[in-house]
C-alpha cells in the first residue's frame, strides 16, 4: 500500500510547517487527490492514522478534496472533463481524441490548520 509511504510524506511536511511556525499541535490536513494519481482515497484515512501517531499531527482530520480529470483540446482550444470510466479522452467539441490531461494528477499538501 503506497498510501502509507505518501502519506508519512505528508505528515512530514506538517510537521514541519507546525515546528517552523512554532505550533504544538496540528488540527487538519487538507490534501488534494487527483483521480488519476494512483492513490485510493479510502486508504488515505487509515495510512493517516498509522503516519501521524506519535507526532504533533496524530488527532488531526484529514480533509481529502478530490480533482477531477480535466483534459484542453489542442486543436480547437476546448477544455472538458472525460467520464470517469472513459480510457481516451474524445473532444466534445471537435470530436477530437486528445491525450493532453492538465488537472487531475495532482497528489498534494493544500493546507495545514495548525494551533
Amino acid at each position: 500500500m503506497h498510501e502509507v509511504s505518501l502519506m508519512q510524506q505528508a505528515v512530514g511536511i506538517a510537521v514541519d510547517h507546525a515546528e517552523r511556525n512554532g505550533c504544538s499541535r496540528v488540527l487538519a490536513v487538507k490534501m488534494r487527490v487527483g483521480d488519476l494519481s494512483g492513490v485510493v482515497p479510502d486508504a488515505l484515512d487509515l495510512a493517516f492514522a498509522v503516519s501521524s501517531r506519535g507526532t504533533i499531527v496524530e488527532g488531526a482530520e484529514l480533509q481529502i478534496e478530490t480533482v477531477a480529470v480535466e483534459c484542453v483540446c489542442e486543436p480547437c482550444g476546448g477544455r472538458f472533463e472525460p467520464p470517469r470510466d472513459c480510457a481516451v479522452y474524445r473532444c466534445p467539441i471537435c470530436n477530437t481524441t486528445t491525450a493532453k490531461v492538465v488537472r487531475g494528477r495532482e497528489f498534494a499538501v493544500a493546507s495545514i490548520e495548525v494551533d
